[in-house]
């Protein structure tokens, strides 16, 4: 011991006799430093003997000091006024040229390191705390060049996590006060949580978080809401006097008794009334501030060492008036101090990015009887696997209770809060009327809490699930009370950027019944949930009481039109062509009847009436009456040609026919409409085009899926934009033709298709899956969910919940429906009554337009009649007058004849007639008309009767002879 005194004292004197010529050696040009000055602001005056001891040993050691090169002790001791301290640092350490500085904590006084931080940062030289924990030097924004080496009171949480994992428990309650350092602790246990522990299965999680003020007078407010949750393991962070209330009132509520874990910091394991079998963390030499020194000494030294070799460091600051000064090197170097990582007097040294030390070492501690402090077990650094292990004594733990046994820290309820949601046939959920006062016999009450305007609405629910939520209460014993989805959705996710008190990190925050369940305001989900890794990943799944898949939806294809369905057997080309044929083969029988030697004649008939030939409108009649198998009556061709093309029109009539009404029975009849999609992989919905919509239902798995599947991204941002808020929509607009394909879970789409034979499923399944039960992670109730849905598997129950539920029997219907023919109806025959209707409307338009053309022509022909009677009367009358005149005419020479001495013509005539009656000479016998006949007849009647005096048969013969 005295030789290591005088050793001591030795180098100290020959640091003191060191030529001032070494003084004067300053740096010139762009060389490093030959010595360098290294300040302290320490605590006590132990701390500041040992400072230059360590920096006098220092100087003979080569492995961190190069030749050359010297280090220099300059010390103050610390102020409890922070002001003083930072005045302090200017005047006595700035100005010296220090190039580093060492701060300890003073005891009665927080601000102090502050102090010199915030001095010694504005031009950037390093500051190593040797006994400063607060998280506040952690900002970097503010404590430019801080680092320490002491780890931050919220590092503490990292061997929370450690001895959680140990013992089991993955559900905790957290208690911290409402501090920097506080919130710096639950933000550093979720953190650490989520980055480094993947198995979900074992990662803890946080049920609930009571935060406090600091300085509690009382503490039973917020333990008996603790009370009410799940989770038994309490993290406290508290100072030495919160925690002193916090454990008495926690022991009034019986909260430190067995089947509680209480896991606290150093500063809630200092108060004095720490019940039995608490779990606390102590960490190694946080009070050897010796050690710490040494520590941060020989850290400068390597860094400095270390930048001496890569880089040139200038001269450090020497006056703090000089404000726009910053020392470059002075940040460079404390780039160099966060790299180091030695083995020290305090264990593993290093640092991470912001400055704190990390590789810390703990011992765990446990309270035993008469407040005895008992090691268990301890965190320390590995050296082999270069990484922090924990290391408990399980056997030697006292629990809460002053048990040897290890508490289940979590209390199993018995009474349920359990979510679902309305999704057909699985649940049914009907509004509550007002006359009614409770739900029938096979329903329960299911209130929907509304999120957005916080109203409540009670609901009668029933259906599958629902069933087996009876079941299951049944069989595991439990109580329940049942209620909708706030938001009426399943759930999905967004990623939001959260806060914590050591910097902001990106969360999967969750909606609908998985947002409930993973903030704990539900226990189970008991809904067509289907199981898939994103929902996986924060909640528990039991087995699948249904394994299902994802398949489509679509309307069976109608037909083209009802109103034409007789004309679909042929084609439009065909049923032209057919129609210029008939009037094709009526033109050529006129033609060949009408130039045919034997049909252009009348022909007698039987009835002793004559026939006429063969006219074009008869042969349009003819070539319609045979296409048509209607008798004909008349009109029929005679010719020996005409009546061969006939043969053969009627033959072509024939099949025709035939033909029509085998493919009518076809078409009409037997004829089953598929469907228009093959399933997933049909190009029309790997490539969408603009007349083929699909959609699914936002945010739910089959959303999930498409996302997850790069092949069906394309298809997926088409979908996209369809997407429906709820299942009940897409459907209905698929019986509307609104939408062409839904794509959702096969269980809810067969029993659609069941119940509506219209619907049908495309294609095969696929992303198949299953149905499970929700619940919160590390739930109690998992196993005996699972248990007893396996059970029901066995025993027939989930079959027949399926047939009562799902299929209805109608199934077989539309089965059968689908393998008998249509009956034809009104539907698919209404064109033929329709044109039946357009032959009567045309025929009575027809009757109308004759009847007033033939109105018109007897009018016309009535006028003609008149017009002819009286040009007839206007003759006669003429005719009459002349005939008249004539008569007198003869009359008046007949009487001059008889007293007249001359002949006149008509005497001559007479004796000519007549010649008996007197000897006259011969006439000419032909003067007039049928004397000729006249006289043979005299002569063979040989009769001497003489001629009549007057002959009014001539009178009008002998008219134009009048003069």
């Amino acid at each position: 011991m005295k030789l290591t005194r005088l050793l001591t004292f030795s180098c100290m004197l020959l640091s003191l006799m060191i030529p001032q010529v070494l003084l004067a050696q300053k740096p010139t040009g762009m060389e490093s430093p030959s010595y360098y000055n290294i300040g302290g602001v320490l605590s006590n005056n132990e701390s500041e003997s040992h400072f230059a001891t360590v920096i006098a040993h220092l100087n003979f050691d080569q492995q961190y000091v190069p030749r050359g090169t010297t280090y220099y002790d300059k010390t103050i001791r610390i102020d409890k006024n922070p002001i003083k301290t930072a005045l302090n640092v200017c005047k006595h350490l700035i100005s010296r040229r220090v190039y580093a500085v060492v701060v300890s904590h003073e005891p009665t006084g927080d601000l102090s390191p502050a102090a010199v931080s915030y001095t010694s940062g504005f031009y950037q030289i390093p500051v190593i705390g040797i006994s400063s924990r607060e998280a506040a030097f952690s900002d970097k924004n503010i404590h430019v060049s801080f680092l320490r080496t002491v780890p931050p009171y919220y590092h503490q949480a990292d061997v929370w996590l450690e001895i959680l994992s140990h013992f089991g428990y993955t559900k905790v309650i957290i208690i911290h006060s409402s501090d920097t350092d506080g919130r710096a602790v639950l933000g550093r246990f979720q953190t650490t949580s989520q980055t480094n522990y993947d198995d979900i299965d074992v990662r803890a999680t946080v049920e609930s978080i009571v935060e406090f003020e600091p300085k509690l007078d009382s503490f039973s407010s917020y333990l008996m809401d603790m009370k009410t949750a799940q989770s038994r393991v309490y993290l406290l962070y508290a100072s030495q006097e919160d925690a002193y209330v916090i454990f008495r009132d926690a022991a009034i509520h019986n909260m430190t008794e067995y089947g509680h874990i209480w896991i606290v910091t150093e500063q809630a394991l200092s108060a004095n009334n720490t019940p039995i079998g608490i779990i606390g963390l102590k960490l190694n030499n946080a009070e050897n501030e010796t050690d710490h020194i040494k520590d941060a000494i020989y850290i400068l030294a390597s860094a400095i060492k270390e930048m001496t070799v890569n880089e040139t460091i200038t001269e450090a600051p020497k006056d703090c008036d000089d404000s726009g000064a910053i020392w470059e090197s002075g940040k460079r170097l404390f780039g160099y101090l966060k790299t180091r990582n030695i083995r020290g007097e305090t264990g593993q040294v290093a640092f991470d990015d912001n400055g704190d030390r990390m590789y810390a070492e703990y011992d765990v501690i446990n309270v035993h009887e008469n407040h005895s402090f008992v090691k268990v077990g301890s965190f320390h650094y590995d050296s082999e696997k270069r990484k922090m292990r924990l290391k408990i004594n399980d056997s030697s733990i006292t629990w809460p209770g002053n048990t040897g046994k290890k508490p289940e820290g979590i209390m199993i309820p018995t009474h349920l809060k359990v979510l679902t949601i309305e999704e057909k046939p699985f649940v049914y959920a009907r509004k509550l009327l007002d006359d009614e006062i409770d739900c029938a016999d096979d329903e329960v009450v299911c209130p929907h809490f509304n999120i957005s305007n916080g109203n409540e609405q009670e609901y009668c629910c029933k259906g599958y699930c629902i069933d087996l939520l009876k079941a299951l209460a049944q069989r595991i014993n439990f109580t329940y009370d049942l209620a909708l989805s706030p938001d009426g959705q399943f759930g999905h996710y967004q990623l939001k950027n959260h806060t914590t008190g050591i910097g902001t990190t990106v969360k999967k925050e969750w909606n609908g019944l998985i947002g409930e369940l993973v903030a704990e305001r539900a226990d189970l989900i008991v809904a067509p949930l289907t199981i898939n890794p994103e929902r996986a990943e924060f909640i528990e799944f039991s087995k699948p009481f249904k394994y299902q898949g994802i398949t489509i939806l679509e309307k069976k294809p109608s037909r083209s039109s009802t109103l034409v369905s007789f004309l679909q057997p042929f084609s439009n080309t065909l049923w032209i062509l057919v129609m210029v044929s008939v009037h094709v083969v009526a033109l050529v029988l006129y033609l060949l009847d009408r130039f045919s030697p034997f049909g252009r004649f009348k022909m007698s008939s039987n009835d002793g009436t004559e026939e006429d030939a063969l006219n074009l409108s008869s042969a349009i009649w003819f070539a319609w009456g045979v296409l048509l198998n209607s008798g004909i009556g008349e009109g029929t061709p005679r010719s020996f040609s005409a009546r061969v093309l006939g043969m053969v029109w009627a033959g072509f009539a024939m099949i025709i026919v035939a033909s029509y009404t085998a493919n009518l029975a076809a078409f009409l009849v037997l004829e089953r409409p598929k469907t228009k999609l093959t399933g997933i992989n049909d190009a029309r919905l790997r490539n969408t085009m603009e007349n083929l919509t699909c959609a699914t239902v936002k945010g739910s798995s089959v959303d999930m899926y498409f996302r997850r599947q790069v092949e069906l991204s394309n298809m997926y941002r088409t979908m996209e934009a369809n997407n429906y808020d709820t299942a009940e929509q897409a459907i209905q607009d698929v019986k509307d033709g609104k939408l062409m394909a839904f794509i959702w879970d096969s269980s809810r789409l067969e029993y659609e298709a069941s119940k509506d034979c219209e619907l049908v499923t495309a294609g095969e399944l696929f992303g198949r899956s299953g149905y499970g039960i929700g619940l919160q992670k590390g739930s109690p109730w998992t196993d005996a969910v699972t248990l007893a849905i396996l059970d029901f598997h066995e025993s027939g129950f989930m079959e027949s919940l399926d047939k009562e539920w799902i299929f209805h029997g109608n199934v077989q219907q539309c089965e059968q429906f689908e393998k008998t023919p249509n009956t034809l109806g009104l539907k698919n025959m209404a064109g033929v009554f329709i044109l039946v209707g357009a032959g009567i409307v045309g025929g009575i338009g027809l009757i109308i337009i004759e009847v007033v053309y033939k109105k018109h022509q007897i009018k016309k022909q009535k006028k003609m009649e008149i017009a002819r009677h009286a040009a007839d009367k206007w003759r006669g009358t003429i005719e009459k007058r002349k005939t008249l005149r004539a008569s007198m005419a003869m009359q008046r020479q007949y009487n001059v004849g008889l007293n007249s001495v001359s002949k006149s013509v008509s005497q001559n005539c007479e004796k000519t007639r007549y010649p008996i009656m007197a000897p006259l000479p011969r006439t000419p016998e032909r003067a007039w008309p049928k004397d000729q006949e006249y006289i043979v007849n005299r002569k063979n009647n040989n009769t001497n009767k003489p001629p009549p005096r007057y002959m009014p048969t001539y009178a009008t013969d002998v008219s134009h002879l009048i003069v």
